[in-house]
């Protein structure tokens, strides 16, 4: 095992991804430089329970996340419900021929995504509700895979993915309502 200075030194390197994710969580800088100094506290307190040789930036990341889950939401006795039963599948994917066509050509999710602004984004993630805006953030912003994920928030797979697959759409719900609003899109 490794002793606390090697630890130390080798957790260090994830302050600023780490630091990255908790304003993605918080929304909130001070919040997210606390988020992030009670990840290091705590792991460096149980130290001796990760076990060396495996994933030291998930293993931080799932201290992360259990810890704001339990910082900011354990006092909610009943998590937020969103309807989105009337959202259909590839929201924004679907009124893809109303886009000008000029702007789509190569990958036309990357093109798709360029027209947003970066502010957009952020702001559709930031809508998400809790239970959909973390697995979207742990998975797409942080490229964790649904098992690491399954194991920080301590759910089933099937939940990442049915969570991912809600968060998903009505990300693309959202951004499809900001093209509206910007003229990118005519409404449907």
């Amino acid at each position: 095992m490794a002793d606390q200075k090697t630890f130390a030194d080798d957790a260090m390197q994830y302050a600023p991804q780490l630091f990255s994710g908790a304003l993605r969580l918080t929304r909130n800088r001070a919040d997210a430089e606390d988020l992030v100094q009670e990840t290091y506290m705590k792991a460096w307190r149980s130290f001796d329970s990760y076990q060396e040789g495996t994933n030291l930036r998930a293993w931080m990341f799932r201290i992360m996340t259990n810890s704001y889950i339990n910082r900011y939401h354990q006092q909610q006795r009943r998590p937020q419900e969103t309807d989105l039963g009337e959202l259909e599948d590839l929201y924004l994917y679907r009124r893809i021929a109303s886009f000008d066509q000029s702007q789509l050509s190569a990958s036309a999710e990357d093109q798709m995504m360029s027209l947003f602004t970066d502010d957009e984004v952020k702001k559709a993630i930031e809508e998400l509700p809790e239970a959909f805006r973390i697995p979207v953030l742990l998975s797409d912003v942080e490229e964790f895979s649904y098992k690491e994920i399954a194991e920080m928030l301590d759910i089933p797979i099937g939940t990442v993915m049915s969570r991912l697959h809600r968060g998903r759409k009505l990300m693309q719900k959202l951004l499809y309502d900001y093209a509206v609003q910007r003229g990118i899109v005519k409404a449907v």
